[in-house]
C-alpha cells in the first residue's frame, strides 16, 4: 500500500494561500481540483491551460507539489532528466526544392472521396463556448472554384507582415490558447530525446470541402512559397509523437511563424493526392504537399497520433489572463491584426474569432523586446530579429498599448525572489496607501510598500522625500539588511506612525483617481498631515538625545517616529569616538538601525505645527432644484427654462445626489463633496430661472442648478459650501460670496512649490485663507497695481504694493471662471467714484494718470484745460479708461495734452453723484466770506473716503497749475471758471460754483491741512522738471520734426500728386481726411476711403488701418513703393462677413509657397496646405486629414504669431500662381539677436475666400476695430478748434487780462447774460464775453 502524506487532504485554497497565489483558487475549483492529492499529476502545460500564465507561478506550484507529495516515479524521473540532458543536434540542412512545371498526375478516384465525418469526441468531455457551437453546427461546402484558394492570398499577406526580409531566426515560443490543451508542452512523461527533424512540405489553406479541389491543378497555383512546418515541443515516447501546434514558416531561419494550428482543433488528416494531404480544423481546411509520398505518410501518421493524443482531454476555456487586447494596424499590411498582450508575451491573430479558437499567427517574447514611441499614433516593438511597427486608432489607445507592452517587458525581466521575501510579512501584501494587493514597489527610506499607481505619485515627491525602488527589478538595491528592515517594520507598523490620523473621507481606495492619490500621498509623507506626533515633537534637543539612546536598541519603529518628527540623523552624540547615531548603532551591532539611518541621511522632514484631525459636522439638506446637463466648458449663453429638468436633490453625509423625483430610490447621478472645487452664484436673471448657481468638480465638469425662490437657493448654497469648505476656512462662509472654492497659489517668496488655498470673491474684494495662515487676508481688486494672465501655463498674476500672488489653474474649467470673475471684479463696477479702479491712496486710476501726465507734459502749455482736444480721441481714450484703466498708459507722442485734460474734465462731469456728492448744495450755499473756510473744512470731513482723496488730489494739481500761470496763462480765476461747472455738474448760469473752486485753490493749505514744506518741495520738483525739459527740447520752429512726403489720390500720376507734411502723430485716417479736404471731395455714407501702401515691384498692396501711424510706414517704403489714397471697394463685404462671425477665427485649404533663394533664383512651388488662423497664431498643417477634426491636439507643422505678420493683397505674376486671388505674407521677428524675416505666398480659390482671410487678419491685428463705427463724424472731429475759434458766434475766454476785468465780466454776466451775449457778438475781443464762456465751457466739456 502506497504511503499517503498527511498533507494530501489539505484544501487547495489553503495551500494556494500559503503560496500567496490565492488568485488561482477559482481556476482550480473550475478544473475540479479540491484537495492537494488531486493535484499530484499536474504539469506545467496543464497549469498554463488553467490560466496560470506566469512561469514563476507555475514553478512555485510544481515545486511545492514535489516537496509535499514526493513519489518514486517523480524521483526516478528527476534522476533520468539529470542523466539524459538534451544534446544540441546538428543543424538541419534542407535541399533546394525544384517544382516541376508539369501537370499533376490525376489521383485515384478513391482519394477524392468525401472527407469522413470527424471522430466523435468522448461524451464525458463537454465542450464550452465557441467550440461547442463549431462542433454541433454542420459544415457546409463553400462554392469556391477548384482552381483558386481563398486562403492563399491571406497567407501571402502575413508573409509580408511577419517576414519582410524573409527572416533569419530560430524557433518561436507558443502563444497562449483560449482553451486547455490536453497534452503537456513540457517533457514530463518520460526522458527527454532530441526532436526528429520534420520533413519539408508545402502548404496551402482553403475553406472549401476537399472534394471541390481538382487534382489537376498544380500546387504552385495554390501557394507558391515553400513553407516549413515544424513540430515544436515534441515528445517521442514508445514511438508516439505528440504535437501541440503547427508553426508555418517562410524559410528555415524564420523566428516568427506565419501560422499556428493547434492540434487540439484538428478534426481529421486525409491523403488527397500525390504527396499531398489535408488537415481539417473546426473552421477551415489546410492543404499540404510533401516532397515525396514517404514523407507525406510520415507527416500524416504523426499528425493523426497527435490528434488522438489531444483528444483524450479537450476543454475550451477562453483566456482571461490578458493585460490588453484589440486591433492594431501593422505597417505594411492592408488589414489590422488582433493583438493580445498576456504576461511576458505578445500574440498576433488574424481576427478576434481566430483568437477565440486559438489559431494564431505568431508570438513575441518580450524579454528581448523594447517599445519606442514614433509619432502621433505609431509605436515600434523592437526585437533582435525584426521591428514590428504598430499604429493605434487614437493617441489615447496608443498610450495604453505602449504601457501594456512595457509592463509585459517588465514582467519578462522581473525577479520575484525579493518580492516573495518582502511579502512574507503579511502587512506587506497590501499597499500602504490604497490597500491594493501584491504591491511591487517600495520607498526604502520610508519603509513602506505600495502599488504601481501609488508609486508614480511617490516619484513626484522627489528622492529627498521618497526613494522609490522596485521589488522585482532593482535586485542590487535589496541587501539582506534592507529586506530584514522591511520585515521588521512592515506596512502595518509603519502606518501606525504615517497614517495614525487619516480621516475616513480622505482615505484612498482601489478606485481613487490620480489626483486623489497625489493629494493624499503629498499630505501623508511630504506634509506629515496624518502622522502620530512624538511626545518630544518640537523639542529638538530632546529628540536628538532620544534618537542617540534608541539606536542602541532594536526598536526601529521608535527610530522612525523620532526621525520623521524632527530628530537629526547626523546629530552630535557627545562621544568623540562615536560621533553620530549611525556610529552608535554600528558599535552596538544594530544592523537594522544602521540601514534605516543610512537610507534617511538626506531625507527632508516637514516640521509643521501639530494638528489633530476633527471630523466635520454632517450637513443634510434636500428639496427640488432645476438642473441642466453637465458641461465640460464654460457657459457663455443664457440657458432657457426649457433646458432645465426638475430633480429631487439630496445632500447627506458628504454626497450630493439628484433623483428623477422624490419617489425614486435610485439617483440619476451625484457628486461627492470632496470632488467639488468651486461654487459660483450667478447674478439674478442670468438664466431662465431667476436664481442659479454652478458647481465645478475636479473631473472638469460644470453643473448648473436653478430655482425661482431666492431663499431656496440661499439655503442650498449655504449647505453645499459648508459641506466642502474645511473647518479652517469656515470664516469665509459668513460672507455673501459670489464665488468660493480652492485654488493653488505661489507667492514671490516661494516660487518653487505651489500650495493650496481657499478663495472667496465678494464684490471687488478677494478673501483668502492660505494654508500657512490662521486668519483671512483680503485683496482689494480695484487697487491692484497689475492684473494679468499667463495663458501658456494658466497663471493669474495679482500685483499689489509689496506683494505678488500667483494663482494657478489646477483645473482649466474652474480656473477660467475664476479668472473671468476676478477680472470683472477688478474693473470699474459702476459710475460712482467708489466703484472705479482705485490707487492705493483711494484715488481713481483715471484721475491719477491724467493729473500725472498733465503735470509732466502740460504745465507749460498755454491754455491748458481751456483748449479743446480732438473729440473722437477724447471719447476713445475715455472708453479705454472705463474698460480697464489699469491697462492704459499715457505716453508722450501717442497722446496729446489737450486730449488728456479734456478726458479728466469729461470724467468729472459724467461721474454719478459728482465729486461733492449729495452735499453739493451745501458747498454752494456757503456765502459769508468769514465763515466759508470753516464750512468747507467741515463739509470736506463729511465726504466719503474716495471723494476726499480725489478732491484733495485734484485741488493740489490745480494749485500747482495756477502757480505756473506765467507760462500757461491759467490763473486762479480761469481755472475756477473752467472747473466750477464741471465739478458741480452745473449749467454755469452763475459764478457760485466757480467761487467755491476759487476758494478751494486759494486756501488749499488751510482747508486741506497741507504741510507747506511738502508743498514747496513738490513745486520745486515741478520747476526742475520744466527746466530739464526746456534744456532737452531743441529750440526749433513749429513743425521742425515733420516730414514732407508725396501721396497720390486714386492712381499714381503727376496730376494726382499731393505733398503733405506728416507729423509723428498723424494716423492713416488723418492723412486720408487731409487729402480729401484738399481736393474738396464729398464723402458719402457708404464710401470707404483708405490709405494704401503700394509696392509696384512685388505687385501687392496693403490698406493701412485708420489708427496706424503714417510716419513709420513712410520711412520703411522702398523706391518701388508709395502711398495711395483711394476707395476700399471690398471693405463693406469684409465688414458684413466679420459681423456674421461669432468668433474671429478661420481655417481652410490654401495653396502655399515659401520664398526660397538658390543662387539668386527663386525656387519652390505651390502646394495644398491646411491653415488655422486664431486670435494668437497662424498654424500650417501638411496633412489634409486635419480637416476632419480641427483641434489643438494635432501638432502643426509650422506656427507663427499673428502680431509678427504683415499681410498684403496680391502675388507677383512671375511666380505663376495657380489663381489670381492671393496674399503675400511677411514674417518679422525682432526679438531675436538676428532679425528673422520670412516671406511666403498664399493662393485662394475664389476672390470671396481671399477677402475673408484678409478680413480675419485685419480684425485680429486691430483688436476687432477694422473700421470706425462713425467714420464721417470722426472726419469732422479730427479738425482741432484753433485758439481763436468761436463756439457758434461767441468767443472763448481771453487768456490774458487783469483780475478786475475777469470779475467785471462775471458780474456783468450775472446781471444780464443776454446783454453780454449781444455785446460779445459785436465786440468779440472785449472782456465782457467771458461769462458766456462759463456756460459754453460747461456745455462743451
Amino acid at each position: 500500500m502506497s504511503f499517503v502524506p498527511p498533507e494530501s487532504s489539505q484544501p487547495v485554497s489553503d495551500w494556494l494561500s500559503g503560496l500567496r497565489l490565492d488568485q488561482y483558487c477559482p481556476a482550480f475549483q473550475e478544473a475540479g481540483l479540491g484537495t492537494l492529492w488531486e493535484c499530484q499529476d499536474l504539469s506545467s502545460a496543464q497549469l498554463q491551460r488553467m490560466g496560470v500564465a506566469l512561469p514563476g507561478h507555475r514553478k512555485r506550484i510544481l515545486g511545492s507539489l514535489r516537496k509535499l507529495l514526493p513519489s518514486e516515479a517523480g524521483m526516478e524521473e528527476d534522476e533520468e532528466r539529470e542523466e539524459d540532458r538534451p544534446v544540441a543536434r546538428e543543424r538541419t540542412k534542407f535541399r533546394p526544392i525544384s517544382i516541376p512545371e508539369q501537370k499533376e498526375t490525376p489521383a485515384p478516384a478513391e482519394r477524392f472521396k468525401p472527407i469522413p465525418t470527424p471522430r466523435p469526441r468522448p461524451e464525458n468531455l463537454p465542450l464550452k463556448g465557441p467550440a461547442q457551437q463549431l462542433q454541433t453546427s454542420e459544415r457546409k461546402p463553400s462554392p469556391v472554384s477548384p482552381s483558386s484558394s481563398s486562403s492563399s492570398e491571406r497567407f501571402h499577406l502575413y508573409e509580408q507582415c511577419l517576414s519582410p526580409a524573409q527572416g533569419e531566426m530560430g524557433a518561436p515560443p507558443l502563444p497562449p490558447k483560449s482553451y486547455a490543451v490536453g497534452v503537456s508542452k513540457e517533457p514530463t512523461d518520460g526522458p527527454y530525446r532530441p526532436p526528429v527533424p520534420p520533413p519539408r512540405v508545402s502548404v496551402c489553406s482553403r475553406t472549401t470541402n476537399p472534394r471541390s479541389t481538382s487534382s489537376g491543378s498544380p500546387p504552385t497555383s495554390r501557394y507558391k512559397a515553400h513553407i516549413i512546418c515544424q513540430l515544436l515541443q515534441c515528445l517521442v515516447c514508445n514511438r508516439a509523437v505528440t504535437m501541440a501546434d503547427f508553426y508555418h514558416r517562410g524559410v528555415p531561419a524564420d523566428v516568427y511563424s506565419k501560422r499556428i494550428i493547434p492540434t487540439v482543433s484538428i478534426t481529421g488528416v486525409v491523403n488527397v493526392g500525390e504527396q499531398k494531404f489535408e488537415v481539417v480544423t473546426h473552421n477551415r481546411t489546410f492543404l499540404f504537399r510533401a516532397e515525396c509520398d514517404s514523407e507525406r505518410s510520415e507527416w500524416v501518421t504523426v499528425l493523426k497520433s497527435c490528434v488522438r493524443a489531444t483528444g483524450l482531454d479537450v476543454t475550451f476555456n477562453p483566456c482571461v489572463s490578458y493585460e490588453m487586447r484589440g486591433y492594431l494596424e501593422l505597417r505594411g499590411l492592408r488589414s489590422k491584426l488582433y493583438t493580445v498582450v498576456c504576461a511576458d508575451k505578445v500574440f498576433l491573430y488574424k481576427n478576434a474569432e481566430e483568437y477565440r479558437l486559438g489559431i494564431g499567427i505568431t508570438s513575441i517574447d518580450m524579454n528581448v523586446g523594447n517599445v519606442k514611441e514614433v509619432d502621433r499614433r505609431a509605436f515600434d516593438l523592437t526585437t533582435p530579429y525584426r521591428i514590428f511597427s504598430f499604429v493605434a486608432d487614437t493617441d489615447q489607445l496608443k498610450d495604453q498599448w505602449v504601457e501594456a507592452m512595457r509592463n509585459s517587458i517588465a514582467e519578462a525581466l522581473s525577479n520575484y525572489e525579493v518580492a516573495e521575501r518582502i511579502w512574507a510579512e503579511p502587512s506587506n501584501q497590501m499597499c500602504a496607501d490604497c490597500s491594493a494587493a501584491k504591491p511591487e514597489w517600495a520607498a526604502i527610506n520610508l519603509a513602506v510598500v505600495f502599488c504601481k499607481r501609488c508609486a508614480g505619485e511617490h516619484r513626484g515627491l522627489g528622492p529627498s522625500i521618497s526613494k522609490v525602488r522596485s521589488l522585482k527589478m532593482d535586485k542590487k538595491v535589496w541587501t539582506e539588511d534592507l529586506i530584514q528592515l522591511f520585515l521588521a517594520l512592515g506596512n502595518e507598523r509603519a502606518n501606525q506612525f504615517w497614517a495614525a490620523n487619516v480621516p475616513p473621507s480622505e482615505a484612498l481606495t482601489l478606485n481613487s483617481s490620480s489626483e486623489e492619490r497625489r493629494r493624499f500621498i503629498t499630505a501623508k509623507y511630504r506634509e506629515g498631515k496624518y502622522r502620530r506626533y512624538h511626545p518630544l515633537f518640537g523639542n529638538q534637543r530632546e529628540l536628538n538625545n532620544a534618537l542617540c539612546i534608541n539606536v542602541q536598541s532594536s526598536d526601529v519603529c521608535e527610530t522612525l517616529a523620532l526621525v520623521f518628527c524632527g530628530a537629526e540623523v547626523s546629530c552630535d552624540t557627545g562621544d568623540p569616538e562615536l560621533a553620530s547615531p549611525i556610529a552608535l548603532a554600528q558599535h552596538h551591532g544594530q544592523n537594522l538601525q544602521v540601514e534605516f539611518l543610512t537610507q534617511n541621511r538626506n531625507t527632508g522632514v516637514c516640521l509643521g505645527e501639530q494638528v489633530h484631525y476633527m471630523a466635520p459636522p454632517s450637513v443634510t439638506h434636500n428639496g427640488f432644484l432645476f438642473k441642466t446637463a453637465s458641461m465640460a466648458r464654460p457657459i457663455t449663453e443664457k440657458k432657457g427654462k426649457e433646458e432645465f429638468s426638475r430633480r429631487w436633490c439630496v445632500l447627506n453625509d458628504g454626497n450630493f445626489s439628484y433623483y428623477e423625483s422624490d419617489k425614486n430610490a435610485t439617483p440619476n447621478g451625484g457628486l461627492k463633496m470632496k470632488e467639488i472645487v468651486c461654487l459660483a452664484v450667478n447674478p439674478p436673471e442670468t438664466h431662465g430661472y431667476d436664481h442659479t448657481f454652478e458647481l465645478y468638480s475636479d473631473a472638469e465638469r460644470l453643473y448648473l442648478f436653478g430655482t425661482d425662490n431666492p431663499e431656496t437657493m440661499r439655503e442650498w448654497v449655504k449647505s453645499i459650501a459648508k459641506s466642502f469648505i474645511p473647518a479652517a476656512a469656515e470664516d469665509l462662509l459668513l460672507k455673501d460670496f459670489e464665488r468660493i472654492g480652492r485654488l493653488r497659489y505661489k507667492d514671490r517668496l516661494n516660487r518653487e512649490m505651489s500650495r493650496l488655498g481657499w478663495f472667496c470673491l465678494v464684490g471687488s474684494s478677494l478673501h483668502i485663507r492660505l494654508e500657512e495662515h490662521t486668519t483671512d487676508e483680503t485683496i482689494d481688486l480695484q487697487k491692484l497695481l497689475e492684473l494679468s494672465i499667463q495663458p501658456e501655463n494658466e497663471v493669474l498674476v495679482l500685483v499689489e504694493r509689496g506683494r505678488t500672488l500667483y494663482i494657478e489653474g489646477e483645473r482649466k474649467l474652474d480656473f477660467q471662471g475664476w479668472a473671468a470673475a476676478i477680472q470683472r471684479a477688478a474693473g470699474s463696477t459702476g459710475d460712482t467714484l467708489s466703484q472705479q479702479q482705485l490707487t492705493e491712496a483711494d484715488i481713481p486710476v483715471i484721475v491719477e494718470r491724467c493729473i500725472h501726465f498733465t503735470t509732466q507734459y502740460g504745465l507749460t502749455s498755454e491754455g491748458i484745460y481751456r483748449k479743446s482736444g480732438v473729440n473722437s480721441k477724447i471719447a476713445a481714450l475715455l472708453e479705454e479708461f472705463r474698460r480697464d484703466a489699469r491697462c492704459v498708459w499715457l505716453k508722450e507722442g501717442e497722446h496729446q495734452v489737450d486730449d488728456v485734460s479734456n478726458v479728466l474734465k469729461r470724467f468729472f462731469r459724467d461721474i454719478e453723484e459728482g465729486l461733492f456728492g449729495q452735499a453739493a448744495d451745501s458747498w454752494l450755499s456757503a456765502t459769508e466770506e468769514s465763515s466759508r473756510i470753516c464750512q468747507y473744512r467741515l463739509l470736506f470731513s463729511n465726504l466719503p473716503r474716495v471723494n476726499q482723496a480725489t478732491l484733495r488730489a485734484l485741488v493740489n494739481h490745480l494749485y500747482c497749475v495756477q502757480r505756473f500761470a506765467d507760462l500757461n496763462q491759467m490763473t486762479l480765476h480761469n481755472l475756477a471758471i473752467v472747473f466750477g461747472p464741471t465739478l458741480f455738474q452745473a449749467d454755469g448760469q452763475d459764478y457760485s460754483a466757480g467761487r467755491v473752486i476759487e476758494d478751494l485753490i486759494q486756501h488749499y493749505v488751510t482747508i486741506f491741512d497741507v504741510n507747506e514744506q511738502q508743498l514747496q518741495k513738490q513745486l520745486d520738483e515741478i520747476t526742475y522738471i520744466i527746466k530739464l525739459r526746456d534744456n532737452l527740447t531743441p529750440k526749433a520752429g513749429t513743425g521742425s520734426g515733420d516730414f514732407i512726403c508725396t501721396v497720390y489720390l486714386e492712381e499714381k500720376k503727376e496730376t494726382a500728386e499731393q505733398h503733405v507734411k506728416i507729423p509723428a502723430t498723424m494716423t492713416a485716417a488723418e492723412l486720408t481726411f487731409e487729402i480729401l479736404d484738399r481736393r474738396k471731395i464729398t464723402v458719402k455714407e457708404k464710401d470707404y476711403w483708405c490709405c494704401f501702401e503700394v509696392n509696384e515691384k512685388e505687385e501687392l498692396e496693403r490698406p493701412l488701418h485708420c489708427q496706424e501711424k503714417v510716419l513709420p510706414i513712410f520711412h520703411s517704403l522702398g523706391t518701388d513703393s508709395h502711398l495711395l489714397v483711394k476707395k476700399h471697394f471690398s471693405m463693406e463685404a469684409m465688414l458684413v462677413y466679420l459681423a456674421s462671425k461669432v468668433e474671429v477665427s478661420k481655417h481652410g485649404m490654401m495653396k502655399f509657397r515659401e520664398e526660397r533663394s538658390l543662387l539668386g533664383l527663386s525656387t519652390g512651388s505651390f502646394n495644398d496646405r491646411y491653415f488655422i488662423l486664431t486670435s494668437t497664431s497662424l498654424r500650417l498643417y501638411k496633412e489634409i486629414r486635419v480637416r476632419v477634426c480641427v483641434c489643438a491636439e494635432i501638432k502643426s507643422e509650422r506656427e507663427w504669431p499673428v502680431k509678427c505678420l504683415k499681410v498684403y493683397q496680391g502675388i507677383k505674376r512671375k511666380l505663376r500662381p495657380p489663381t489670381c486671388w492671393g496674399l503675400t505674407v511677411f514674417y518679422e521677428n525682432e526679438k531675436q539677436e538676428k532679425q528673422e524675416r520670412q516671406q511666403w505666398y498664399l493662393c485662394c480659390d475664389t476672390q470671396n475666400e481671399m477677402r475673408e482671410w484678409f478680413a480675419t487678419f485685419m480684425s485680429i491685428q486691430s483688436g476687432g476695430r477694422v473700421w470706425p463705427a462713425e467714420w464721417l463724424k470722426s472726419r469732422a472731429a479730427n479738425h482741432s478748434v484753433p485758439l481763436d475759434a468761436r463756439f457758434g458766434n461767441v468767443s472763448l475766454i481771453p487768456l490774458r487780462g487783469s483780475e478786475n476785468e475777469m470779475r467785471n465780466s462775471v458780474a456783468a454776466f450775472t446781471a444780464d447774460p443776454l446783454a453780454v451775449s449781444l455785446i460779445s457778438q459785436s465786440q468779440p475781443g472785449s472782456a465782457n464775453h467771458t461769462a458766456n464762456h462759463v456756460a459754453l465751457c460747461s456745455q462743451t466739456q
